[in-house]
């Protein structure tokens, strides 16, 4: 199967986000630290069947996040988020 058919986007992974940050997630913004594009974490492209999630920007396609969740524990890599910006919980 090639990678391309197994892409979906960042809405797949609205209630790992959620487990995760407890509030709604999708609509946060993230930059890409490679090509600064700024998208809405709903729209980017995910990847559930690597080891663990894996998450890219639409734009460049470099990888923005890896989420691994087993044992109780959760594992987040954002080395390739510049920034991840979200509206504060009322």
């Amino acid at each position: 199967m090639e990678m391309s058919e197994a892409k979906l986007d960042g809405n797949a992974i609205a209630g790992l986000l959620r487990e995760i940050f407890t509030m709604e997630m999708t609509t946060s913004e993230t930059t890409c630290a490679g090509c600064g594009s700024v998208s809405v974490v709903g729209r980017v492209d995910v990847y559930l069947n690597a080891p663990g999630v894996v998450v890219r920007c639409p734009s460049c396609e470099q990888v923005l996040m890896r989420i691994v969740h087993g044992r109780g524990r959760y594992w987040l890599d954002l080395r390739g988020t510049r920034c991840l910006e979200f509206v504060a919980p009322d």
